[in-house]
């Protein structure tokens, strides 16, 4: 006869024991690594657990199907930080354009793959997903506007996220020649991503959009 067991932490190895939001975050690290090495379909939990060292139990028991946890691997990645945290400069609109591209790229540079995975692929038509890649665009842009200083409102502001969003585009497409494909260098990148910016923020400062 089988007994039902409520996994926990102290089903791991003493030396394994982290609070749980650490043993959270551990997990999720690796989760990010690993969807973005693999296809959402060859991703298994059960060697996911094993990768980040704890019991397939409490992977469940944190974050609950595989599904569930690619949610909050796309959450993660795709939903960008408060701008007052990339602390960009107080200059020209232009070295306010090449702070934040810098900062993207430097994103880019520690989890291009799974940004451009969960981003661009995703796992097919999925509503939930979709709503936070919705959101995630529409919170970049607006990082966008908050880093070049602008402060439009009504139709100005929707025009503006819309130029934003469609730029957005272009630059997915330009993380993936660099950090994919590699047909792109890092500061051919940069160079493409900076030089289609600056005229848009201009042009949207102007409101000769």
């Amino acid at each position: 006869m089988t007994t039902s067991h409520t996994v926990t932490t102290a089903d791991e190895p003493r030396w394994r024991r982290l609070g749980p939001d650490a043993r959270r975050n551990e997990i999720l690290a690796v989760a990010i690594r690993m969807f973005g090495e693999q296809p959402y379909a060859t991703v298994q939990m059960a060697e996911l657990a094993r990768e980040a060292g704890v019991a397939r139990g409490l992977l469940n028991h944190y974050f609950g199907t595989k599904r569930d946890l690619y949610v909050e691997v796309v959450r993660a990645m795709m939903i960008v930080p408060e701008i007052d945290t990339v602390n960009l400069p107080g200059g020209t609109l232009r070295e306010r354009v090449e702070a934040s591209v810098d900062w993207l790229m430097t994103v880019l540079d520690t989890h291009g793959k799974t940004w451009l995975a969960v981003g661009v692929e995703g796992i097919g038509d999925d509503p939930q997903i979709a709503a936070i890649l919705n959101e995630a665009d529409d919170r970049a842009a607006q990082r966008v506007l908050d880093a070049i200083g602008f402060d439009g409102s009504g139709s100005e502001h929707q025009v503006a996220l819309a130029v934003f969003r469609s730029w957005g585009g272009m630059m997915k497409a330009t993380a993936r020649e660099w950090v994919d494909r590699k047909t792109l260098s890092r500061k051919q990148a940069r160079t493409i991503l900076v030089e289609t910016l600056v005229p848009l923020a201009e042009r949207v400062m102007s409101g000769s959009v």
